[in-house]
């Protein structure tokens, strides 16, 4: 069963209205804030842990139980600090750039509701560089938000002071690491920290401080309005709500479109994208969470549920859901090698494992395209994802052994034949 209209949260997603605040209200954003507030801040926490909400971003945190981590009250004068993670930058991925295009007021509304609940001075949202427009029409909602008293001095009349910052990034894949963004907020180099100290404890200016991703945010006042059941009545156990995927590649139409957590691939593909160019046969595999997850054959994707433990259950992840479709006319090992540039050039060269072992593997990689390479090496490529992996600050190094990991499982074969090709063509 497809998610029927009346059950999206983001109604505007497509941009067919206004994104502006009187367009917003009438598409039921800010009506009644007030009344939510008034719940007190560990009801709305309560709320959002029963939805079953987990964390949009890729990691897929429970975001009730993250938001309880924060401190009840503070011992030493400190404030709290809520950042929205809209720094997108995971190849694939365009999901929060829709929201901030047509619904930002859906985001900060969110904002102020989370912020609220986990008893924030402010919210800070970092957004990526090059989404330009994107910036000047949050920019201008927030200025909105501001004129219309809904945020700031007394904010919804509630009688709680909140403020929203909107930072813009300079283009840093890395800065999308909750860490990373805490110092680049600060006007240091973009380099994530050590944990602990977890940011809940010291985080944004040494305070206490949460990172959400936009999606998590946004959502946050319709589950609160409709309530936790309606919002768990969808997906699976443990894989609950509704969410944004972001299909491209060899389909007919990609799209960016909100369905239920557990819709299978097949249906989410035949339904909103028009089926696989070519037609089901013509599926090579699909990496179903953006550039970072492994990939899956066709074969093993085709009725996997879309979910956290679906797709972990075929060996890959949810992500941020951004589904990225090859097709048989797909070189699959230059995909995967493109991919290895991208993560050798935004390692932000703080862990040797990741400094070195990415220039390493794209190196690699490239010889194995072109079949410049010898069959031993595939398994010393696999032995050194596996030394990358884990092995660093934050999981940029991860990202980077994944999708090699992924190749090399499924699609060992076509290395071998490159390589014997090449040593034939070398012979003759």
């Amino acid at each position: 069963m497809a998610l029927a209209d009346k059950d999206r949260i983001f109604t505007n997603l497509y941009g067919y209205q206004p994104w502006n605040l009187a367009s917003a209200q009438a598409r039921g954003d800010w009506d009644n804030t007030k009344a939510l507030l008034d719940r007190g801040q560990d009801a709305i926490i309560d709320e959002i842990k029963a939805s079953g909400l987990r964390g949009r971003g890729g990691a897929g945190f429970p975001t009730g139980m993250k938001w309880s981590f924060m401190p009840k009250e503070s011992k030493d004068g400190r404030p709290s600090f809520l950042v929205i993670n809209a720094d997108e930058s995971e190849p694939g991925s365009c999901k929060d750039r829709e929201i901030i295009r047509h619904d930002p007021h859906k985001l900060i509304e969110g904002a102020l509701v989370a912020g609220y609940a986990m008893r924030a001075r402010a919210a800070y949202i970092y957004i990526r560089g090059e989404y330009i427009r994107e910036a000047e029409t949050l920019f201008a909602a927030v200025a909105e938000a501001y004129d219309a008293g809904l945020i700031g001095k007394n904010a919804c009349g509630s009688g709680y002071d909140f403020d929203v910052f909107v930072h813009r990034g300079a283009g840093a894949y890395i800065c999308g690491e909750e860490t990373a963004m805490i110092e680049s907020l600060e006007g240091k180099k973009g380099q994530p920290r050590l944990k602990p100290p977890f940011p809940a404890g010291a985080g944004l200016y040494g305070c206490p401080t949460t990172v959400n991703n936009v999606e998590s945010i946004a959502v946050a006042p319709t589950i609160l309005r409709r309530g936790a059941s309606w919002f768990s009545s969808f997906g699976r156990e443990n894989n609950k709500g509704v969410k944004l995927f972001q299909i491209s590649g060899h389909v007919n139409r990609p799209c960016v479109v909100e369905e239920e957590m557990s819709i299978p691939f097949s249906e989410l593909i035949e339904k909103h994208c028009g089926g696989i160019r070519g037609g089901r046969d013509n599926l090579l595999a699909v990496i179903p969470g953006g550039s970072s997850v492994p990939l899956v054959p066709a074969e093993q994707i085709w009725d996997a549920p879309m979910d956290f433990d679906g797709l972990k259950a075929v060996g890959s992840g949810l992500g941020t859901a951004a589904v990225i479709v090859m097709d048989k006319s797909t070189d699959i090992v230059r995909a995967i090698s493109r991919l290895s540039a991208f993560y050798m050039h935004e390692s932000c060269g703080q862990c040797t494992p990741c400094r070195e072992g990415t220039g390493w593997m794209y190196r690699v990689m490239e010889r194995l395209r072109t079949g410049d390479a010898d069959i031993s090496e595939i398994d010393m490529l696999q032995q050194v994802t596996k030394q990358v992996e884990g092995h660093t600050i934050c999981a940029l190094g991860d990202a980077a052994a994944w999708p090699i990991q992924g190749l090399i499982k499924h699609f060992r074969p076509e290395l071998e034949a490159r390589i014997n090709a090449h040593q034939r063509e070398a012979a003759e």
